[in-house]
């Protein structure tokens, strides 16, 4: 049991320094956050509509296109970066997995071309 302890022990430690620095980070923002905030604060952002209107209006869709060819590209860096680390002592098969993975990310990035979400107006 001792033993099991020694080896959780700076696990342990981390997440009590974690937890210590959380809490310190959200008092810290709570005492010092500006309560009356000046109208270019509270104003449209990006989207377009105000930030404290009804959440139930119409959403332009290129804005949901964005975002998928966000995820499109977000995933082929996830996934890419390690397979080229270990690029060397991968096998075939994972080669033709990833081979396959970018062609359906390139599937993808076509789609959204075709759509026009490249294109803003």
């Amino acid at each position: 049991m001792e033993e099991m302890l020694r080896e959780y022990l700076p696990i342990l430690v981390f997440l009590a320094i974690a937890i210590v620095i959380g809490l310190v980070f959200i008092f810290a923002a709570i005492l010092v956050a500006v309560r009356n905030p000046d109208p270019e604060k509270v104003s449209a952002y990006e989207c377009g509509f105000n930030a404290f209107d009804d959440a139930r209006m119409k959403f332009d869709v290129r804005f949901y296109l964005v975002s998928i060819l966000f995820i499109i590209f977000d995933l082929e860096i996830a996934m890419l970066f390690p397979w080229a680390v270990a690029f060397q002592h991968i096998s075939m098969t994972a080669f033709w997995a990833m081979m396959v993975f970018l062609g359906v990310l390139t599937a993808g990035f076509a789609y959204e071309w075709k759509k026009g979400a490249l294109e803003w107006e």
